[in-house]
């Protein structure tokens, strides 16, 4: 798997699902709420912005853009995403920051019972010798569960194919975090609390499955407040890093939104889990003044 989708996977199934009972409110209960594209309009903005929430992994054959939405994205000047995946340095940068500080190995954080049960799996399961991966950090080899729980062969990312679209009309692609950020936010939770998802996700993979299928139900339908439902529900990520993996970066992201868009207009296409709830793009952006009403985008 590419190491950078490896990096967005990781980091967008903790923030999706890692999120406290405060942080899953739903939004209010309206058939509006049914679309993941937001307007974004009033106070000190000349010209409205867009927010877009995407879901890091689907079957290529599920990623459809509307007609209102590619007008959108035409409409505005730049492209914002969680990472600018178009710049060449992020790729190398990946593979500086994959690792795990202080010479730590995956062997290290199991008993020999457990890390044998990881290291089947990766050997028969997923066909990748984990003796290529002791360094990597824990919750990175997570995100190479994910593939294998869609119903696909080909699965693809939102933020992908919106990329080539960005392209098509000669869009600049910017990004609101670096990979040596999102890497270091891996480095302040503990490396035995990530083994312990590691090992919870393959032995619960049924389980995990089902729960990404909803999720990915409820986005295909663009129904929020089905998927804030979801997320209240399920067991993926933990409340604990919350704060790191969620909160602090939203309100950071809605910071360098309050000095971008009086300036110009943006489409901001981030993770879906990052729109919802109290703590969510939306209601922060409410909450600075703007307004943000919903977006047909069938």
């Amino acid at each position: 798997m590419n190491i950078i989708k490896l990096i967005v996977l990781s980091f967008a199934f903790t923030s999706l699902f890692g999120c406290s009972a405060q942080q899953k409110k739903t939004l209010n209960k309206s058939k509006d709420n049914n679309t993941v594209l937001w307007l974004v309009s009033g106070k000190d903005l000349r010209q409205p912005s867009y927010l877009f929430g995407t879901f890091h992994l689907l079957c290529k054959d599920d990623i459809h853009f509307s007609d209102e939405l590619k007008k959108d994205l035409k409409s505005a000047k730049e492209v914002y995403m969680e990472m600018d995946m178009d710049d060449p340095s992020t790729m190398l940068s990946a593979l500086l920051y994959m690792n795990m500080k202080d010479d730590k190995k995956l062997s290290d954080l199991y008993s020999p019972e457990d890390y044998k049960k990881v290291e089947h799996y990766f050997n028969d399961t997923l066909h990748t010798p984990l003796g290529m991966l002791q360094k990597v950090k824990p919750y990175f080899l997570v995100a190479m569960l994910y593939p294998r729980m869609m119903n696909c062969k080909t699965p693809s990312g939102v933020e992908e194919e919106l990329m080539k679209l960005a392209k098509e009309n000669k869009k600049e692609i910017q990004g609101f975090e670096t990979m040596a950020f999102q890497a270091s936010v891996f480095d302040s939770i503990p490396y035995e609390w990530q083994a312990k998802e590691l090992l919870k996700n393959i032995d619960s993979f049924p389980y995990y499955k089902r729960q990404l299928d909803t999720m990915i139900r409820a986005y295909k339908n663009q129904q929020m407040d089905e998927m804030a439902t979801s997320i209240a529900k399920s067991e993926f990520g933990s409340d604990e890093y919350e704060d790191l993996l969620l909160k602090n970066r939203n309100r950071d992201w809605v910071n360098k939104l309050k000095a971008i868009m009086p300036k110009e207009s943006v489409f901001v296409a981030v993770g879906a889990g990052h729109l919802l709830g109290s703590d969510g793009l939306i209601s922060l952006l409410q909450s600075q003044g703007y307004t943000v009403d919903p977006v047909n985008n069938k």
